[in-house]
């Protein structure tokens, strides 16, 4: 693909070589913007996408086409906006109207109402619940009132494939004052005094890191991103390259110019397919601006970006086995030192930021350092984007200042858990977190908070669960997933998560003793210390977190041979109390017939014949089945 085919059309203007071109292409976004009695944004992010947000767009599109004032109307695609639960969504623009739940049937009140007649459909509005009014605005959203936007700023106000209306949002002159006003030793320092942390897990400073590889001797330098993603419940990085991918390439081209770097990958696993097209369209356009590539703002800096696409070995999200990944090698990590800063892809100088990480970088440039660190608290600066999953009401992405309590991004931004239910635990950090109990959610979002309560931050991922999870289980399932993702080559790992797997086993089986509790603990112990990599050393935290807060599940299950939550299979029998009215819901829905019962007379399990499914159970709308 030519240049000119990535190149939209701006008069006079071969490539971007100054902060006036920048201002141009402003000038003319906004000019076309007001060209248009209104332009429609519809989420075509990935939850979106999953909930039919494409038809609906094209259904908007099916309709305008029949009416005379059409071409007064814009409709593109924009990247998600973060509030997953309620999609597909559209905001209408001018005033930011938000619709959310959207289907083809709504389509033509929209069109008829708002974009012919300037009235906003409020049945297509959020309210909280039925006596409430409802929320017109996307400013407006109580999803949004405790949150500060910067990693997700673009998300849901930009189409994410025309690098014009980035630049019309302040892109790229972070990247034009990094390369004409500072040296890389004060980008660096601009860096250091925002006081941004690794956002990937580890929350390194980013600024020292860049610094230490910025020391290092060597012709050439790498930057490098780390978009592989491979925690269950986590989709923040995905969601950023589908909806601001530019904001990622200008950090990775701000950071090569502060390290001496002019060679960069970006690293993402090969199941995000919208996130790779999107992110590839960016590099292409960025080239064909002179954005990236050679003499960037003539300014004769060069930095050329590629994509490099991982098989999801969660493994290869750390750094060096990352590294070995790229250069064609088994994706297993190293020894270290030496640290990529000194020796990393290829034994050259590397950094590598991931994706949240990056796209901070162009606000902190242009804006300042401390403007940023005047964000969060004095230990941590800035903001965290987080993925809310699991038994939430408002499942989706949310970015809060650093020092927010967990308790306000579950109870106050998302809502609870829905339906009435009672919250149990929150898991963060991924496979290699911990799980905090409902009384420990005051925590602070806080890297060493965090770390004290029993968790760490991870990327982001934040599952919430209620009284109906085991933790028992929680534990074995994220056990079992580090045993899975364990690359093998170090003994800790590779045998010590088999042998914790195997006692969590026998506990949810009722074959356990209470000295297997011990075991585990000193099997932890073990496997932290002697591990290779983060993937080892971390793949206990689940367990152990678990047995600090909830030891007595695991007391029961071990002495009572009893699952208090129900979902053990082997430890439960299910008994149909007095309160059936003999529906026969049950008795038609269970696959193996093992309940009887004639009409309006209460039934009964045969207990050799139960699978211990739980059909009856989900099935019943008297609560009549009971777990024993």
């Amino acid at each position: 693909m030519s240049s000119n085919d990535d190149r939209q059309a701006v008069a006079g203007l071969d490539r971007i070589g100054s902060l006036e071109d920048l201002d141009a292409i402003k000038q003319k976004v906004t000019a076309e913007e007001k060209s248009y009695d209104h332009h429609v944004l519809v989420c075509s992010g990935t939850p979106c996408r999953a909930a039919d947000g494409l038809e609906v767009k094209s259904a908007i599109e099916r309709e305008l086409s029949s009416r005379d004032f059409c071409d007064r109307v814009r409709v593109s695609e924009c990247g998600c906006m973060g509030f997953c639960a309620v999609g597909p969504v559209m905001i209408v623009n001018p005033g930011g109207y938000f619709y959310q739940k959207v289907t083809d049937a709504d389509v033509a009140d929209i069109v008829e109402q708002h974009l012919q007649h300037g009235q906003p459909v409020t049945r297509l509005m959020y309210s909280e619940n039925d006596l409430d009014a409802p929320v017109q605005t996307v400013d407006e959203l109580p999803y949004f009132a405790g949150q500060k936007l910067l990693a997700l700023r673009n998300g849901g106000r930009i189409d994410p494939e025309n690098i014009e209306e980035y630049i019309a949002r302040d892109g790229y002159r972070g990247l034009h004052k990094a390369v004409e006003e500072m040296s890389p030793f004060e980008i660096i320092q601009e860096v250091k005094e925002s006081g941004l942390r690794g956002r990937g897990g580890g929350g390194f400073p980013t600024g020292l890191k860049w610094q230490f590889c910025s020391f290092a001797k060597g012709n050439q330098k790498y930057a490098l991103c780390n978009a592989d993603e491979g925690d269950p419940g986590a989709f923040m990085d995905r969601s950023i390259l589908e909806s601001d991918p530019h904001s990622v390439v200008e950090g990775m081209v701000i950071a090569a110019r502060a390290i001496g770097a002019n060679r960069g990958y970006v690293y993402c696993r090969a199941e995000y397919p919208l996130a790779l097209k999107r992110l590839q369209k960016a590099i292409d356009q960025a080239r064909a601006y002179g954005l990236l590539g050679e003499d960037i703002f003539d300014s004769g800096f060069d930095f050329d970006l590629e994509i490099y696409k991982g098989a999801g070995a969660f493994v290869c999200g750390e750094e060096t086995a990352l590294m070995r990944s790229i250069e064609g090698q088994r994706g297993t990590p190293r020894p270290r030192p030496p640290f990529p800063a000194v020796s990393g892809l290829w034994g050259k100088p590397t950094i590598l930021n991931n994706v949240e990480t990056y796209c901070n970088i162009p606000q902190i440039i242009l804006h300042g350092g401390e403007e940023y660190a005047s964000i969060g608290t004095e230990s941590a600066h800035g903001t965290k984007v987080f993925a809310l999953s699991g038994k939430i009401k408002h499942f989706g992405l949310v970015e809060v200042p650093m020092g927010t309590t967990i308790r306000t991004v579950v109870n106050e931004i998302a809502g609870g858990v829905p339906d009435g239910g009672k919250l149990k635990a929150v898991q963060l950090g991924g496979p290699s977190g911990g799980c905090l109990p409902e009384e420990k959610l005051d925590t602070p979002i806080d890297y060493d908070a965090i770390c004290e309560a029993g968790a760490i931050m991870g990327s982001g991922g934040m599952v919430v669960m209620d009284q109906s999870t085991c933790m028992v289980d929680v534990a074995r399932f994220f056990m079992e997933f580090c045993q899975d993702e364990s690359c093998g080559k170090c003994t800790p790992c590779r045998v010590g998560t088999r042998r914790m797997l195997e006692i969590l086993q026998r506990i949810c089986s009722g074959h356990a003793h209470e000295r297997d509790l011990d075991l585990l603990e000193d099997l932890a112990a073990t496997i932290s210390d002697a591990s290779l990599c983060g993937l080892g050393q971390t793949a206990s935290n689940p367990v152990l977190s678990t047995i600090r807060y909830f030891r007595d599940e695991y007391e029961a299950h071990i002495r009572e041979r009893r699952c208090p939550a129900g979902v053990c299979r082997d430890l439960i029998t299910y008994r149909i109390t007095d309160e059936c009215t003999g529906c026969l819901a049950c008795v038609k829905k269970c696959p193996v017939g093992a309940i009887t019962g004639e009409k309006k007379q209460v039934h009964t399990i045969d207990d050799s014949l139960c699978t211990r499914c739980g059909v009856c159970r989900s099935v019943c709308r008297f609560n009549a089945v009971e777990v024993v």
